[in-house]
């Protein structure tokens, strides 16, 4: 990786290079790299882990993710590419400014320190799987793994920049596929084929089997509602925004959903035929290493390293993707807007990286906690980022009557909703904050634009009649 990193070092001449390559990216390039900075460490740790604890119940959190991630290549995906040419904006925060027409460049500060916040969380759940890897695999105190998986994880990123980190994907992504499905394949091969494992579950684990039945209604909706969170994702959007054509969407498209769909289904496989191979002889507290546990019990130790690996492929791929997104934010969106206006291509690209460290050192200090849950991180992160931008992405798009005064309005209307929204519980509380804080955004930004430009024409109007 830090060999790619150095290659695309050279590679990368001006800041259009370093946040979004150039936008040159091929369609298999920036399918796999959507898909796999998309899909973090809690694909191989978390997921399995939650089916290993719940059961196929938790299968619903893939099934809300395929659909979202289909609607999001399918209606933003070739029109963000386009709206981001045609305004030559390199950043979301750079595409809402000049969209909405905001001189006062308020909602590109607020777009800035949102992203710098749920971003900081996000890649501090990456930071925690990484430590779970090295502490269980090495033997290595929580702290120790900490710190070497964030090294690893910063130094090649703040050095190549974007195309590092697209390239650096597509290998991480193949691995993570590979490891995917060799693991729950050769599983089910030890246990006696797919219809032995099956009986085993039914006759041994019958409640794991549960999909639908007697699973509260409550509870789906929250699963299925981690798919809004699609179109708000400035990682996964910059990926849109940097492939070469709007043309090549299409293609890349199913490129990325047949490897999402492969690895989705595949990381629940893990959990659930996990139970039947380990007899539950892993504790639920530990829930969340069930791949690595599993990885060393049925591998020589040479492929279980290369599988193991995978792991650490997809904390990269996704921690990479938000630190430049997250540096991109406070270079291009904050210090070249607020601070120094005429800053050279050179100097933002120096402050990009200095933020890649700022916010790492940041995130470590979040991590530190080793009861620390990966899942728990990704979901708070992902409702922030979800609930801010999603329905200001949507209306961007498909809205000629959305205004910038609803566009800031909504965006703090999503962002507040999913920090107070967490905190309570009981009842409708327990719904995933993302549902409700996504769809308070939309309706505010609906009803302040409404207002808006009927105040509008109605101002026109007495003008039209003064003159008369």
């Amino acid at each position: 990786m830090m060999l790619i990193g150095g290659i695309a070092w050279f590679r990368t001449r001006n800041l259009a290079d370093y946040l979004l390559g150039g936008r040159k990216l091929s369609a298999s390039v920036a399918a796999l790299s959507a898909g796999a900075s998309d899909m973090s460490g809690w694909l191989l740790l978390g997921l399995p882990g939650a089916v290993y604890v719940s059961g196929l119940r938790e299968a619903w959190i893939v099934v809300g993710l395929i659909i979202g991630a289909w609607l999001n290549w399918q209606f933003v995906a070739r029109r963000l590419r386009a709206e981001t040419q045609k305004y030559e904006a390199l950043t979301l925060p750079d595409y809402f400014e000049q969209r909405f027409s905001d001189g006062s460049r308020v909602l590109r500060l607020i777009s800035a320190l949102i992203i710098l916040i749920f971003f900081t969380f996000y890649v501090s759940s990456g930071l925690v799987a990484g430590a779970k890897l090295f502490s269980a695999t090495f033997g290595f105190s929580y702290q120790t793994a900490l710190f070497a998986g964030g090294l690893v994880i910063v130094a090649y990123t703040a050095v190549g920049g974007f195309l590092a980190v697209s390239w650096t994907d597509v290998v991480q992504g193949l691995l993570m596929l590979c490891a995917l499905v060799a693991v729950p394949y050769v599983m089910i091969s030890t246990l006696g084929g797919v219809d032995q494992t099956i009986t085993q579950l039914q006759y041994n684990y019958p409640a794991y089997l549960v999909f639908w039945d007697g699973v509260a209604g409550l509870t789906i909706v929250s699963l299925m509602a981690w798919g809004l969170g699609y179109c708000g994702q400035p990682h996964i959007l910059a990926r849109f925004m940097a492939i070469h054509s709007p043309g090549a969407v299409s293609r890349a498209k199913w490129i990325g959903m047949s490897w999402m769909s492969v690895a989705t289904v595949s990381a629940v496989a893990v959990g659930l035929v996990g139970v039947v191979f380990v007899g539950g002889a892993i504790p639920q507290a530990e829930s969340e290493k069930i791949f690595i546990r599993l990885t060393q019990m049925i591998f020589d130790p040479w492929v279980a390293g290369v599988l193991l690996a995978a792991i650490l492929a997809a904390i990269m791929s996704t921690v990479d993707s938000q630190l430049l997104v997250s540096s991109s934010a406070l270079s291009q969106d904050f210090y070249k807007a607020w601070i120094h206006r005429d800053a050279t291509h050179r100097q933002l690209m120096v402050v990009g990286r200095i933020t890649v460290l700022l916010i790492a050192v940041v995130a470590l200090f979040i991590a530190s906690d080793p009861e620390n849950q990966v899942l728990g991180l990704v979901s708070y992160a992902w409702a922030g980022l979800g609930a801010s931008f999603g329905p200001v992405v949507l209306f961007a798009l498909y809205s000629h009557k959305a205004t910038r005064l609803g566009a800031i309005l909504g965006m703090l209307v999503g962002a507040a909703t999913v920090i107070v929204w967490s905190q309570l519980t009981g009842g409708i509380f327990d719904v995933y904050e993302l549902l409700p804080a996504f769809l308070f955004n939309g309706l505010t930004i609906w009803l302040v634009s409404w207002i808006g430009n009927l105040f509008t024409r109605s101002q026109d109007s007495v003008v039209i009649l003064s003159i008369d």
